[in-house]
């Protein structure tokens, strides 16, 4: 059987379940819009979001960050000759890696990322910040792109669109925290066209219009990047759209909520309504004929390389099509894969359930800050 249909056996089967409880302790908008994308393609992507959580937490929690960015290049390394540590991310990504032929330059970019983080490197232009989030999102969104079997250059550098304004999304969201923790990842030249003298404001760091300005304006690019990205999430396999749609529209909808608080991420954090979430994810699942305009727009120049890296790979993702044509059973055992559905069976069963879900974590979330 081709490796891309082999059925999980036990043990891959446990050491997915810690990553989407990885997942569910993470990113609720990715986990909630990850359980409308066919569960082939979900658990491999909730194999790269654990190694990539485990990789930045690595990061976060080490005093001695060269020490941490060291030890996961070594980790990588045993990924990608077959013989990983034993802990389930680590495992469950060397499977995802070998079945679906990632590019090790897609994750390396990722590591470099968290190394630019740990050497505190600054961002003065739009540039310098595309160039970081190449790393730290746009290469997460080729490497699901890989994973759901598309290698075509066009939909790749769409992939890192999303990758980029997300990580746009990401950044306008949490400027106070950030400011706090000694960091702008505004670029510093917008800043200083705005008046303000940005070391003095990271020394005591309070909202005010130079900030908001600037917020406002990575935030009106991070949605014309969301809206290039939209005609490449249309060339994804149609069991795919609905998950990568909901991502696009939940995180969007938290640049629009910081834009309701008059672009004020210093003083308080966006957060987008449980209602409102399910309302964005009815939108996703019920988009037909899906949006988005054609874009045939070269990829951002910060994000060629990954475009590149991923199109030259030739893996199991790549034969499929070979192999559909020489074992006529194989189509039919796709196609069922792609379009299973698990528990709950309906789009509305689902809907319904997510909003159960973001309650829950909401409750999680808030009962861990006060403990």
């Amino acid at each position: 059987m081709p490796l891309f249909l082999r059925e999980t056996n036990t043990s891959d089967a446990t050491d997915l379940a810690a990553c989407r409880q990885m997942l569910s302790n993470g990113s609720k908008s990715f986990f909630a819009a990850s359980f409308f994308l066919p569960k082939v393609i979900r658990d491999p992507a909730a194999a790269l979001y654990a190694f990539c959580r485990v990789a930045d937490d690595a990061i976060d929690e080490r005093r001695d960050r060269q020490a941490a960015l060291a030890e996961l290049r070594e980790r990588l390394d045993r990924v990608y000759r077959g013989r990983p540590r034993e802990l389930a991310p680590d495992r469950a990504f060397a499977a995802t890696v070998e079945r679906f032929g990632v590019p090790r330059a897609l994750p390396e970019a990722l590591l470099e990322g968290f190394e630019w983080d740990a050497d505190g490197r600054d961002y003065e232009t739009i540039e310098g910040v595309f160039d970081y989030s190449a790393r730290v999102a746009a290469a997460v969104g080729a490497m699901m792109t890989v994973i759901m079997g598309v290698r075509d250059p066009h939909v790749l550098a769409r992939a890192c669109d999303l990758g980029t304004a997300m990580q746009l999304t990401n950044i306008c969201r949490d400027v106070g925290e950030d400011a706090r923790n000694g960091r702008v990842y505004l670029p510093k030249a917008w800043l200083r066209e705005e008046g303000l003298d940005v070391e003095a404001w990271l020394a005591k760091p309070t909202y005010n219009e130079a900030v908001g300005a600037v917020t406002k304006r990575v935030l009106d690019m991070a949605e014309t990047i969301y809206q290039r990205a939209e005609s490449g999430i249309a060339k994804l396999p149609v069991a795919c759209r609905p998950g990568i749609y909901a991502a696009r529209l939940l995180y969007a909808e938290i640049g629009r909520e910081v834009a309701r608080n008059g672009y004020d991420s210093v003083t308080t954090r966006a957060v987008v309504a449980p209602g409102r979430k399910v309302t964005l994810l009815s939108r996703a699942v019920a988009a037909t004929p899906f949006p988005g305009r054609r874009c045939a727009d070269p990829a951002l120049p910060e994000n060629q390389f990954l475009v590149s890296a991923a199109a030259a790979k030739a893996g199991p993702a790549r034969s499929r099509a070979a192999v559909l044509q020489s074992d006529p059973g194989a189509s039919q055992r796709l196609s069922e894969r792609l379009t299973e559905r698990q528990t709950p069976q309906s789009v509305g069963e689902k809907v319904v359930w997510v909003l159960d879900l973001f309650v829950t974590l909401d409750e999680r979330q808030r009962t861990a800050s006060l403990g």
